[in-house]
């Protein structure tokens, strides 16, 4: 008979259950994603709520993360957009299934400054950022062709000059105040640490969560 004082080694064991530094471990994680995932392993579902509360959830790409936040872009002028301008809030999901993994953020969420947007802005394939200026994005569109005739228009535009960055599409930046890493074990007795912090200048607390 398994002594209940000694939990199954799986249950303990962990690689990420004694890090005390919630970016660190993403940077890490993210790492292993790019080695495993075969397609988009920066790719996240961001969660938003529009004027009514009624919860609205997509996927979008990280764009880039430090320790001041988690980057992706955004037509501001979208569901998405208005949203996250409204709110000011949302969370993340990350989910890597090839590594039976996910991280769960949540926060605020702040514009990047203008040179942060325009050097990223600058960074896209040029059909990309045309596509910036053609698409009104979540609005009505007519036919294939409608947005076809956006696209020739805005190239024709700009020939082959600079293309410059839409006022209305920039970069939101996710302050988290909470990081919760999860880990996937036998029988659903998963792993799951999480980090909260009250405000950005305070530290950061760990628990131990029931799976």
């Amino acid at each position: 008979m398994t002594d209940l004082k000694d939990p199954p080694e799986e249950l303990t064991k962990g690689d990420f259950t004694e890090v005390v530094k919630p970016f660190e471990l993403f940077a890490e994680w993210l790492e292993d994603a790019k080695a495993s995932e075969p397609n988009d392993p920066n790719a996240l579902s961001l969660a938003t709520v529009d004027e009514t509360g009624l919860p609205n959830v997509r996927m979008v790409l990280l764009k880039g993360f430090d320790e001041a936040g988690f980057v992706f872009y955004t037509n501001f002028e979208s569901a998405k957009g208005r949203e996250l301008l409204s709110a000011g809030k949302a969370a993340m999901c990350f989910h890597w299934k090839s590594l039976r993994r996910q991280v769960r953020i949540r926060g605020d969420v702040v514009e990047v400054s203008k040179e942060e947007a325009d050097e990223y802005y600058r960074s896209r394939p040029r059909g990309s950022r045309i596509g910036a200026w053609a698409s009104k994005q979540s609005r009505p569109l007519e036919s294939r062709f409608a947005l076809e005739k956006e696209v020739a228009r805005f190239t024709a535009k700009f020939g082959i000059g600079d293309i410059p960055r839409p006022d209305h599409w920039s970069g939101m930046r996710l302050v988290p105040t909470e990081i919760e890493f999860w880990h996937d074990r036998p029988f659903r007795l998963h792993d799951r640490v999480k980090f909260t912090r009250s405000s950005t200048d305070q530290p950061w607390t760990k628990e131990r969560l029931y799976p």
